[in-house]
């Protein structure tokens, strides 16, 4: 039987891989484009999701900074150091933008590897018997915000992000 430790490390695994592969190939003109029809750009719909949960795993869960904030991305991306998109204005998302794709890969597969790190090393009695806040939600178990809010949340970026290739004509995933 597979434990909720090994069931939600493979599952987050295959989210990051789908997230990987929906900006493979991407430049930074793809990755800033919003469609018309409304929306955030896929940079936006990324950025957000892979500071979210840098957020949830590392200061939430882990009380230490986030791969964000050591690895000076702030700096390099010239965004807000404490910002993960939560709550912006239009415009505000509209102004996040990125133009080293390279260096954006670099964070977020430093982000996969902390939380695949941290997850294979955690006691799985956490999951039920801790309890986190992820703002703006209300107090939850640990399963809650890892299982309830990371996976499920990245999911919905995928979605978001694969919409807004199609309108750019880059197609969708091939799982």
């Amino acid at each position: 039987m597979t434990s909720q430790q090994e069931l939600l490390r493979k599952s987050l695994t295959s989210m990051h891989s789908l997230l990987d592969k929906a900006v493979e190939g991407m430049t930074a003109d793809h990755f800033n484009f919003r469609p018309q029809e409304g929306g955030v750009s896929a940079f936006f719909s990324l950025w957000h999701y892979v500071r979210t949960e840098d957020n949830i795993v590392n200061w939430v869960v882990q009380r230490q900074p986030t791969v964000w904030m050591n690895g000076g991305y702030p700096e390099t991306f010239a965004l807000h150091p404490t910002s993960q998109g939560t709550g912006m204005t239009e415009a505000q998302a509209n102004a996040v933008q990125v133009h080293d794709v390279g260096r954006w890969h670099e964070y977020q597969q430093k982000v996969w590897q902390s939380t695949d790190a941290y997850l294979a090393a955690m006691s799985p009695a956490e999951f039920d018997s801790r309890r986190v806040t992820i703002k703006p939600l209300p107090e939850m178990t640990l399963w809650d915000g890892l299982f309830g809010v990371c996976l499920s949340h990245g999911y919905r970026h995928v979605g978001e992000i694969e919409y807004v290739r199609g309108v750019q004509g880059l197609g969708g995933l091939t799982i």
